[in-house]
């Protein structure tokens, strides 16, 4: 800001220094060619003797800053512009004899008239001369001083060097306002876009004007492209992590897949050596009497059956984790489909000596897929009978919650291993690996009630009480869709 006001002010003192001096010269021959003119406009007219000319001629010598003298070719005066015109006429002559001088110079010249800048030796002082010849003959002369434009252009400069002086203090406050203005918040925008640039996003621009300027509109679209800047990083990171758990999913999905082989082929390899076994047995005639081949037969059978039952759930399985199923949520009497259950379970708990409890005096209406909870309370009930240990007892009760029923199944006997509680909803993950295999479990029961209940929406799980183990699930009781 100081150096253009300096700048403007140098600029201007060397115009004024080189070249006010040229134009003053311009602009004054062309009012000593204007005089010329009009004074032989007079002649021609035959009044430039005439008392009209008089105010006219005063005019041109006053307004041009002119001294003008008319003589004939007699050397007698006809008009001056001094009283002393002894004097002027003395000073034409010597015009007229410094037209040879080698020092004066043309400036402009016309038809009958001569414009010369002359320098008075006498004075020491520079003149700008016009003489010449009007049309009826008469010599006119006129001359202004060139020494006022020299003290002009002196004076001129020194008052451009003292309002230069004044415009470049003026011109250092001001900028240093200016400066203060409107820097500042370009410091604060460069240094939030600093802290933007190291996804610092609790960095603002605040607005303190009430008049708001660009800079001001600036700051606010970088707070909104820092918010967008910051959802957008979020919005990055959260797909990221999505991407993470797809890949890791991806990997259970695959090591359960290889595990599931694995323990298909393990679950399968046994029950297939017995009844290829007992099946070469029979062909080659090991044991001819008819005892021993129903024996061989049964065997056969049984394991078939077994592998049957198996392959089922696998099929069941699959369906409930992969959405094969359609849900058919209705409202029944969980209840009458206990007391179902335990009824068609008659044979084998009299054959385990067990001893069920449960109140099946009032009714308990629920909301569920009543095929898919009688499978859950089914595998329920049957791991509580071939676990059931000690007394032998099997209580199954309800919770009412504030908007679903807790269904209970307690069976006595030693705890779940804490280690195991979570692992036992996991395909053919046994605690117990000799007893599931005595009583021909495959390991794949809890699997389809945790598929089941996933389905269903709804929360199921185990825990160890005194004396036993307690399996639950819960169903809603209201009359509302549950299954998004």
């Amino acid at each position: 800001m100081i150096a253009l006001v300096a700048g403007t002010v140098l600029l201007c003192w060397i115009l004024n220094t080189l070249f006010l001096g040229r134009f003053y010269i311009w602009n004054k021959a062309k009012i000593l060619s204007r005089s010329y003119q009009k004074v032989d406009a007079a002649a021609q007219s035959q009044s430039l003797e005439s008392s009209e000319f008089d105010i006219e001629f005063e005019r041109l010598c006053v307004n041009g800053n002119l001294t003008m003298i008319i003589i004939n070719s007699d050397y007698t005066i006809v008009r001056s512009s001094v009283n002393d015109n002894k004097t002027m006429l003395g000073r034409f002559l010597d015009v007229l004899l410094s037209t040879t001088d080698p020092s004066a110079s043309t400036v402009a010249s016309g038809d009958g008239y001569q414009i010369l800048k002359l320098k008075d030796r006498r004075m020491d002082s520079d003149y700008l001369v016009m003489w010449g010849t009007l049309s009826d003959g008469k010599l006119v002369m006129a001359r202004s001083a060139l020494e006022s434009i020299h003290e002009s252009s002196s004076l001129t400069n020194r008052f451009l060097f003292m309002i230069g002086s004044i415009a470049i203090v003026a011109g250092g406050i001001l900028a240093s306002i200016v400066t203060h203005r409107i820097t500042n918040p370009i410091l604060e925008l460069t240094e939030l876009s600093k802290r933007m640039t190291e996804l610092d996003f609790e960095a603002k621009y605040t607005v303190s004007r009430k008049n708001k300027n660009e800079i001001d509109y600036l700051g606010e679209h970088m707070n909104q492209m820092s918010a967008k800047l910051e959802q957008t990083i979020s919005d990055l990171k959260s797909a990221n992590a999505e991407l993470m758990r797809d890949n890791e999913k991806k990997t259970q999905v695959d090591e359960m897949r290889k595990e599931f082989l694995s323990n298909v082929s393990h679950e399968l390899k046994t029950p297939l050596a017995l009844i290829q076994g007992y099946a070469e047995g029979l062909k080659e005639c090991i044991n001819d009497d008819a005892q021993s081949r129903d024996f061989y037969c049964e065997v056969i059978m049984d394991e078939a059956d077994k592998m049957n039952k198996m392959v089922k759930k696998l099929l069941t399985l699959n369906h409930l984790e992969f959405g094969g199923e359609a849900l058919q949520v209705e409202r029944f009497d969980l209840t009458e489909l206990i007391c179902g259950i335990i009824s068609a379970s008659s044979i084998l708990i009299q054959q385990s000596g067990v001893d069920i409890r449960f109140d099946k005096s009032a009714p308990m209406y629920v909301w569920a897929d009543e095929f898919k909870i009688e499978e859950v309370i089914t595998n329920y009930l049957s791991n509580a009978i071939h676990y059931a240990m000690y007394e032998k007892r099997i209580d199954i009760f309800y919770t009412i919650k504030e908007d679903c029923v807790r269904v209970s199944v307690f069976n006595t006997g030693d705890p779940i291993p804490k280690e195991d509680l979570e692992k036992v909803w996991i395909k053919f993950y046994k605690v117990d690996k000799a007893r599931t295999r005595e009583y021909g479990g495959s390991g794949i029961g809890l699997s389809i009630v945790k598929a089941i209940m996933d389905s269903l929406h709804r929360q199921c799980g185990v825990f160890n009480r005194d004396g036993g183990v307690e399996f639950w699930m819960e169903l809603d009781i209201k009359n509302e869709e549950s299954i998004a």
